[in-house]
């Protein structure tokens, strides 16, 4: 086990912009500040993303400034239909313009354009989602009203350097099993969520990257013996030899894991999938339903993305020896390539 846990409060950054403390804690203890990062202004990537998920639907929400350009996103996905529409806005450097907060706790995020009106907005524990799409689909709008509750309770936060450049720095924290309600709106359909059963999960991250990179990252929420389970897992991004990004949560406690490997098929991203751990903490097999396959090109950048829902099966080990036994669990797991 390497996993360093940073428990104390200092800056993200040291004066010539590296990392400080490469590792992973609880909570956002390292302060990020843009002015102590040693780079051009189009280099740096801000952005927050929402995924609001149950058993029948999901809605996914990106609001973000990458330096050089800005990507703005609404997807609505439909499990049972078999559907999905992602529809995204792009701005030409941005470089801060935006305005993204230094710390996911506190600070409002609000973009609008001619087409979309969208916010993030924080208050009294409880985020809130707020969106309307002007032809959103087939000449449809869509839009939504949605609450995310959040207890006092451990997220994953992980401070990563890469090897090759010494002031690039991935800063990222995932806010799991946030219960969600309202609703969300589109071709006269409502979609509403359920706070007993329904999660929203946040991926809040900072940073200044290299220009070409492959992840794999995976999330999902459900209640269990009813208290809520949560899991972060993901590599590739970065050095990691500090820390994994691996985690549990479950009614609040975070339980670190080490390694989690990815196990999709050569041919096919709808075939099923299996997970395995270097600790024995995670192993799962994965049932996919819908890929949301996306790819942008434009001038200097390029991502080519497989979000891949789906079901998951399998058991996953508390830092106590309790084993959970995993059903059905809807959840996500993605690959993605990123040149920007």
């Amino acid at each position: 086990m390497r996993n360093h846990e940073v428990t104390q409060t200092h800056p993200l950054l040291n004066s010539d912009g590296s990392l400080m403390e490469p590792g992973w804690s609880r909570k956002l203890g390292q302060t990020y500040s843009r002015d102590r990062i040693r780079a051009p202004k189009f280099r740096i990537k801000e952005w927050d993303y929402y995924l609001v998920l149950n058993e029948d639907f999901a809605g996914a929400f990106t609001l973000s400034d990458d330096g050089y350009i800005g990507l703005q996103s609404v997807s609505l996905l439909n499990f049972k239909e078999g559907w999905e529409h992602t529809e995204t806005i792009l701005n030409p450097f941005p470089m801060g313009r935006f305005h993204m907060p230094e710390t996911s706790e506190r600070g409002d995020v609000v973009y609008r354009d001619k087409r979309l009106h969208m916010g993030y907005f924080i208050k009294d524990g409880k985020r809130q989602i707020r969106c309307r799409f002007k032809n959103f689909y087939q000449g449809k709008d869509f839009s939504c009203d949605i609450q995310l509750e959040q207890p006092e309770m451990d997220t994953m936060v992980i401070a990563t350097p890469w090897k090759e450049k010494k002031t690039a720095f991935y800063y990222n924290q995932k806010i799991n099993c946030m219960p969600a309600s309202g609703s969300m709106t589109f071709d006269g359909r409502t979609y509403a969520f359920s706070r007993e059963t329904d999660f929203g999960t946040l991926d809040w991250g900072r940073g200044l990257w290299t220009y070409a990179n492959r992840w794999y990252w995976g999330s999902g929420n459900q209640v269990i013996g009813g208290k809520a389970f949560g899991f972060n897992i993901g590599y590739g991004f970065g050095d990691t030899s500090a820390a994994s990004e691996n985690m549990l949560f479950y009614d609040g406690i975070g339980h670190k894991l080490d390694d989690v490997e990815f196990h999709i098929p050569a041919d096919s991203y709808m075939k099923p999938w299996t997970f395995s751990s270097s600790d024995g903490r995670f192993e799962m097999e994965f049932q996919p339903v819908l890929d949301r396959a996306a790819r942008t090109a434009a001038v200097l950048i390029e991502t080519d993305q497989h979000q891949v829902f789906g079901r998951m099966n399998g058991r996953a080990v508390l830092d106590d020896g309790t084993a959970l036994e995993i059903k059905d669990l809807m959840c996500f797991a993605e690959d993605v390539h990123n040149r920007y």
